[in-house]
């Protein structure tokens, strides 16, 4: 990047917000996949308005500015693999408002979502979305990758909470789309458009979203089984009787015994899969009932234990399994690659068994946990990136993988997002004409090219 245009940048944030030195690019390289890509530079706005003059800098001298939060992403949507401007909005981090009369909260990009998570709470509210990187993900990467979480079964993902944002276009002026209240027709829904489009399409400045009640009363338990392809037919009977937890997650064989050594929770390594089901509500009764109703249907499905927790901190226990499932798996091997396939909940069962049989085809090890009332999955390779044979098994089996999926009826990703690493799958989950479409909305807002060009179009 020329001079010029570094000075041009110092000229809207000051020097001490642009960052050019190699230790700074390099620390902008990376998302939680480890893709080496330094940027130009890195440059910090504070507010919209410098924004979108950085914008209108970007289209003048044709320079790519890629939008970043933490970078916690895991799929290259937050690295620069064409060079150009990190747009770091990390300064951008305060809580506006928290209004508890219309049960919203108001927020700059750059806050951490779980500081809006405690906020909240302490106004007796709750802010739903609960991504695994919540403790350092910003509420901005949350909309522009559409985040998910744990409660996603129970209360859904980040866009069913979403009411307005403020943005610059790619093209540097400033809009707003959507409304602090309950209903908005007023228009095109732009900031739907916006959620999950991985900061293609606009840089995000402000967002309102929705804040519910807090649950007064949670029920945890366990269920250990022989296999996770059984654990996974007990998930689907859970979801057909009508039952809703809040949380229902799944370990298989090997994340459970890595999780045990690392985290010595008490775990049954020999169980071929255990079931972490919560739920919760506002009546201890209703809450107890689908507690009882759903512990029925997980002995019916060949449970070979449950077990309820029986205060708070056994339920911590729990929960800290899965929180931790994979900080134990990335010990295993020197590179873990965590991926991301969603199937309707009557195939679960079946792709788990195809992850199994994919593993031993390629003898890649596999760990498998996550977000099983969902169909969400996430099977994690376990391996070493320095020997070149191996990670061509460990391609052709993230091929399988999602060609498995696919053929399932499911999705690519159910959360992590396309970037450019998952790019080539998208088309074949979409197919040309849909991705057409797609490029002709990215043309249209963004007409050089310039917001987080290379990914997923």
């Amino acid at each position: 990047m020329s001079p010029i245009v570094i000075d041009k940048l110092i000229s809207i944030v000051g020097s001490e917000y642009v960052l050019v030195s190699d230790e700074d690019r390099l620390a902008y390289a990376y998302d939680s996949q480890m893709l080496e890509f330094p940027p130009d530079a890195v440059i910090r706005p504070r507010t919209a308005d410098e924004i979108s003059e950085i914008l209108h800098l970007a289209n003048e001298e044709l320079v790519a500015v890629v939008p970043r939060g933490s970078g916690t992403g895991l799929s290259g949507g937050s690295v620069a693999p064409g060079g150009g401007v990190v747009l770091d909005l990390s300064r951008m981090n305060s809580i506006l408002e928290i209004d508890s009369g219309n049960l919203h909260a108001v927020c700059e990009p750059g806050v951490i979502t779980a500081h809006l998570a405690a906020e909240a709470e302490k106004q007796g509210l709750l802010y739903p979305p609960d991504p695994g990187s919540i403790k350092v993900s910003t509420l901005g990467g949350n909309v522009a990758e559409n985040a998910g979480g744990l409660r996603a079964i129970k209360y859904g993902v980040t866009k069913n909470y979403l009411m307005q944002v403020r943005a610059v276009s790619p093209t540097g002026e400033e809009f707003v789309s959507g409304a602090k209240t309950r209903k908005c027709v007023a228009g095109y829904d732009l900031a739907s458009l916006l959620c999950g489009s991985e900061g293609t399409l606009a840089v995000l400045t402000e967002i309102t979203v929705r804040l519910v009640p807090y649950p007064k009363f949670r029920r945890a338990l366990t269920a250990v089984f022989e296999t996770a392809s059984a654990a996974g037919g007990a998930v689907s009977e859970i979801m057909a009787a009508g039952l809703t937890p809040s949380t229902l997650e799944i370990l298989d064989q090997r994340t459970i015994q890595v999780v045990e050594d690392y985290a010595r929770l008490g775990l049954p390594k020999e169980a071929g899969a255990l079931l972490l089901v919560e739920f919760d509500g506002f009546s201890e009764a209703a809450v107890t009932d689908e507690t009882e109703a759903a512990q029925k249907i997980l002995l019916q499905a060949q449970a070979r234990q449950i077990t309820q927790a029986q205060d708070d901190q056994e339920r911590e226990k729990i929960w800290e399994a899965r929180r931790v499932a994979l900080a134990a798996l990335a010990r295993v091997r020197p590179t873990t690659i965590l991926e991301d396939v969603t199937v309707p909940l009557p195939e679960l069962s079946t792709m788990i068994d195809r992850i199994a049989d994919i593993a031993r085809k390629h003898s890649i090890l596999i760990g498998t946990f996550g977000h099983a009332g969902d169909g969400n999955l996430h099977p994690t390779l376990l391996t070493d990136e320095r020997d070149a044979e191996e990670m061509a098994r460990v391609e052709n089996a993230i091929t399988e993988l999602f060609d498995a999926a696919l053929e399932l009826g499911g999705t690519v990703s159910g959360e992590h997002g396309i970037g450019f690493t998952k790019a080539p799958f998208l088309r074949k989950e979409v197919g040309e004409n849909t991705l057409e479409v797609m490029r002709r909305v990215k043309r249209s807002l963004d007409p050089n090219n310039i917001l987080n060009p290379g990914k997923f179009l």
